[in-house]
């Protein structure tokens, strides 16, 4: 398995590395830089898979670091799964690149610079799965964090792109720092900086409490939570589409992974107060992230709010798992990480899905405004058909991936009733219920997305010249994403029995003896409580089908009638009488307005002549996020102060300077002495 894991890491490095080549033969290196984009998912997906297969844990000694500090490896079944979840995207991206980045690659040095840092990118989270040691792990960290820097800043000739990277490297490094303090704390009571040693230190609850504390939010910073998630929205819709789909589909599982191997596998025990932390946050990134979503006309930046949702759930089900492990329930707990895990996996499968769709309409229509696209569903059927995959899929509706693991989420909060605590017997429905609430928003949300996108008329002149993607490779990748994501809603034991080897690595229990998982049905607890057989509702669902395919054609003449839409009278419809999204999402903007910071006005044009007839209305609405207005303007403005402050020091005058450098040695003798 490690020629696998180590194989994946070296074809991604190497596809970066043929950018330094583009001078001398740009035309090859064009070439190659997907074939070994292709061979790095493909040799990730082996690794991934045969690793969770073996449920083994191989471990090995590289002499890259430090002459006292070399690298320490080790794959398991944790690894093996981001692993498959990294393998599938970056093999998808590897047919669907090539024809987006045609136009990039007339440029020899900018394709260059956007294959280089790919490569690093990819290899860099590979590398972070491979981590036996906090020294590596960080070096790995950096690599992921700096080089998906300069792949939101590619585009960096529009300023408000390079404002999106530059707030997403500062608090990248931000959360790199909280890292590194909460791996500093455990390593000051251990013997050194391998994972090892850190798992056999021992530390009170206090300093293990500061440990989780800074882990969840250097960790959270980057996966996306609320409040610290404000550079999510931003960064992710600039990136090129590809990226945006490995940046939200795999990067913030990577903040996931390291999540889970911090709190899961390296603190010595799991307190039931951390759980409530983590369900508490999820609970709300789910909520504001899918609130969020419905307010944006952008469709990318909509996806990216998403990914704050869904990242919220799979936090808000790991809070579940720890507390039901903390009160001695370990099978509870099995259920709850093996949910968190498979949600994990769907999203990235989905939410690719989505961005790789999002980025054949931008391409065919230069347009990711939803209120200016419209009727694409005639135009681009196919791309219609899998992205309607991919809205189902997210919308978790039955037959899909999504709809499982969020019904596993459902399963392990039901059983609240075995925990002796009152405050967690009346905080587990709370988040039980505001997943209900999630799941039922995103089905609006995406109905929406769905709606204006690709039905009604075309809403400006690009929806309406656009065309089918004519590149079939381009197409074979949301394509096999969108099989992906209707097999594993049909069969998801085929990934179900995968995980459960994750939870009993990773909390000595699976799922209970008496569950059932076999290839048509699903019981997680067992088949007397609850279960759920996805290929018999494919049947109904087929049988139902069938009927009324007969029922409608049988007297085609009579009982199907074909005429133009009503108009309701007005003589013809228009793309002005169609639903806007700020229309679509109305009631419940008003519904949830505390959740939001709106502006919202209306300016009327009277007739100069008479003042009664309206001649004109305007309506604009903008809405902003609290945690940008409540949290980080008053941190940007108090650095501003200080800045301002610590300027003054800059006089102009070389004798004060000299002061300085005075007043600092007589400092340090009088320290040193």
């Amino acid at each position: 398995m490690l020629f696998l894991a180590y194989s994946a890491v070296i074809f991604s490095f190497a596809s970066g590395s043929i950018a330094l080549v583009h001078v001398f033969k740009p035309e090859v290196h064009q070439q190659w830089v997907f074939w070994l984009l292709g061979l790095s998912g493909f040799a990730a997906i082996l690794a991934g898979v045969g690793g969770l297969i073996t449920s083994q844990t191989y471990l090995d000694t590289l002499n890259l670091g430090l002459p006292w500090l070399p690298w320490h490896i080790h794959f398991d079944s944790l690894s093996a799964l981001f692993y498959l979840i990294i393998g599938i995207a970056v093999f998808s991206i590897s047919f669907y690149a090539p024809h987006y980045t045609h136009a990039m690659q007339k440029d020899a040095q900018g394709f260059a610079v956007l294959s280089l840092f790919t490569g690093v990118f990819i290899g860099g989270m590979l590398l972070v799965l491979l981590a036996d040691d906090a020294f590596m792990f960080m070096i790995a960290w950096e690599l992921m964090s700096v080089a998906s820097y300069f792949l939101v800043a590619f585009d960096h000739e529009n300023s408000a792109n390079r404002r999106a990277a530059f707030l997403y490297l500062l608090m990248a490094e931000v959360g790199a720092l909280l890292i590194i303090l909460a791996f500093g704390v455990m390593a000051s009571f251990a013997s050194d900086f391998t994972f090892d040693a850190l798992r056999a230190s021992h530390l009170s609850t206090m300093w293990m409490s500061v440990a989780f504390i800074l882990a969840l939010m250097g960790f959270g910073m980057k996966a996306g939570l609320v409040p610290i998630h404000v550079w999510l929205p931003e960064a992710h819709p600039v990136a090129p589409s590809h990226i945006s789909a490995l940046m939200s589909g795999v990067m913030l599982k990577v903040a996931i992974y390291g999540l889970i191997r911090f709190c899961f596998d390296l603190l010595p025990e799991v307190h039931w107060e951390w759980g409530v932390v983590l369900m508490v946050i999820g609970t709300l990134s789910a909520v504001s992230g899918i609130l969020y979503a419905m307010m944006q006309q952008n469709l990318k930046r909509l996806l990216a709010y998403s990914s704050v949702e869904n990242i919220g759930i799979i936090v808000m089900v790991l809070g579940l798992s720890m507390i039901f492990l903390a009160n001695n329930y370990p099978e509870l707990a099995a259920l709850g990480l093996l949910a968190a895990l498979l949600h994990a996996f769907n999203h990235a499968l989905f939410k690719n899905l989505l961005f790789l769709g999002a980025g054949i309409i931008h391409h065919q229509t230069h347009e990711l405004n939803i209120d200016m696209l419209g009727g694409l569903i005639k135009r681009m059927p196919k791309t219609s058909f899998l992205f309607l995959i991919g809205c189902m899929s997210i919308s978790s509706l039955p037959l899909f991936n999504g709809f499982v693991s969020e019904w596993l989420a459902f399963q392990t909060a039901l059983r609240v009733d075995v925990l002796d605590n009152g405050v967690l017997r009346s905080l587990i429905p709370v988040s039980a219920a505001a997943l209900a609430l999630t799941a039922a928003l995103a089905a609006a949300c995406f109905v929406n997305v769905f709606g204006l996108t690709f039905l009604g008329v075309p809403r400006s002149r690009h929806a309406e010249k656009a065309k089918e993607i004519n590149d079939k490779s381009m197409l074979a990748a949301p394509a096999m994403l969108a099989g992906f994501c209707f097999f594993f809603g049909i069969f998801p034991s085929s990934i179900l029995h995968l995980i459960d080897n994750v939870a009993k690595q990773l909390i000595g229990s699976n799922l209970p003896a008496q569950s059932v998982l076999s290839f048509f049905s699903i019981a997680p607890l067992s088949a007397q409580q609850a279960s759920y057989s996805p290929p018999l509702i494919l049947v109904g669902a087929l049988m139902a089908a069938g009927v009324c395919f007969w029922v409608l054609h049988r007297k085609l003449k009579t009982s199907v009638r074909i005429a133009p839409t009503w108009d309701c009278g007005f003589g013809g419809l228009t793309p002005r009488m169609q639903y806007t999204s700020s229309a679509f999402t109305m009631p419940l903007r008003r519904i949830f307005s505390p959740a939001f910071l709106i502006e919202e006005t209306i300016e009327k044009t009277m007739r100069s002549h008479t003042q009664t007839n309206v001649e004109q209305v305007r309506y604009s609405l903008h809405i902003q996020d609290h945690s940008w207005i409540h949290l980080y303007q008053p941190v940007e403005h108090g650095v501003n102060r200080v800045a301002k402050q610590v300027g003054r020091i800059q006089t102009g005058n070389i004798r004060t300077y000299l002061g300085y450098s005075l007043a600092t040695l007589i400092l340090l003798l009088w320290v040193v002495s």
